[in-house]
């Protein structure tokens, strides 16, 4: 039963390649030209149905949101304006409570676009654009249950909400701005210096220093590594604990050997105006954990390690 309720839904979807015609390409440019917001209505299944795809466009660069047709009714009606473009999903075109908003929505003078299963039904009729949902049987073996329709529904949903990102040439970084608390909007809009240690978080040591002060500011700022800049506070070199477990093996005295004769010199530095995807991208290329951030005179200005890009979530 299952892989007949699949193939029934899939031959059902396969039915709308032949119908986003006209009608498809006006409900475009009306929701493209829509200077206010995308209000989609809809009742039961269908409502559920709406509400993701009011999501789908919101987060795809088309402003949107859901109305409930009876809520409507009672008051609700007043968040539409003159401005905005209506998606009424109804697969009997006959809904009660959506058949009621058509006089309101005729006296807005605004685009009407059904997602409907009979066009020569109210709904249907009413609409500057039609978009067929309709199948043949749903993929109910009783043929009641909302199952291939709404499936249908959905993907009309989704072709409508893709279509207009393209036309918009929404971009990656667009749908970062709609999704700050994703992984993708981390990704391209956390700068280093939204996740590096900074002040005296930072730790730090001038190059007079022995390596033992340098272990004890090591273990006090816990991020497995030290910065050692001269009396300018310009960056002079690195020492971290790969480079402690050398200089044990070489029986160094670690309390009368200067920091400055063991650091390493040569090290990995960014900026501060990099994303943190970069500077993942950075260590992960360098096989490092660690990175100096400093400013355009070289001066240091934070650190960070890989722990602090996967508490950011970057990683």
């Amino acid at each position: 039963m299952g892989l007949a309720v699949i193939d029934a839904e899939i031959e059902a979807i396969k039915a709308l390649r032949n119908r986003l015609g006209n009608d498809f390409t006006s409900a475009c440019h009306a929701m493209l030209d829509c200077k206010g917001r995308i209000i989609v209505i809809g009742m039961g299944k269908s409502g559920h149905i709406g509400g993701k795809i009011a999501s789908t466009l919101a987060s795809t660069g088309s402003p949107a949101f859901f109305v409930h047709p009876g809520e409507a009714a009672h008051g609700d009606f007043g968040m539409i304006t003159a401005d905005d473009v209506i998606v009424a999903i109804s697969n009997s075109g006959e809904t009660d409570e959506i058949i009621t908003l058509l006089p309101l929505i005729k006296r807005l003078g605004i685009p009407l676009i059904a997602l409907c299963g009979k066009q020569h039904s109210a709904l249907g009729q009413a609409a500057s654009s039609y978009l067929d949902i309709s199948v043949e049987i749903e993929a109910c073996p009783l043929n009641l249950a909302p199952t291939s329709s709404t499936t249908v529904t959905l993907v009309v949903g989704d072709a409508l909400a893709v279509a207009l990102l393209d036309a918009r040439g929404f971009t990656e970084k667009d749908f970062a701005h709609s999704h700050p608390a994703g992984r993708l909007g981390r990704r391209l809009l956390l700068h280093i210096t939204d996740v590096m240690h900074s002040g005296d978080a930072i730790p730090v040591v001038d190059t007079s220093v022995t390596l033992s002060a340098a272990l004890l500011e090591m273990t006090a700022k816990g991020l497995g590594m030290t910065a050692i800049v001269d009396d300018q506070h310009k960056l002079c070199g690195i020492f971290t604990d790969g480079d402690l477990r050398r200089t044990l093996d070489d029986s160094i005295d670690i309390h009368n050997t200067q920091i400055a004769d063991c650091m390493t010199r040569e090290f990995t530095s960014v900026s501060g105006d990099i994303l943190a995807e970069e500077a993942l991208l950075t260590m992960q290329e360098k096989e490092i954990n660690g990175l100096i951030v400093v400013d355009e005179n070289n001066t240091l200005i934070g650190v960070l390690n890989m722990h602090d890009l996967l508490r950011a979530g970057v990683v």
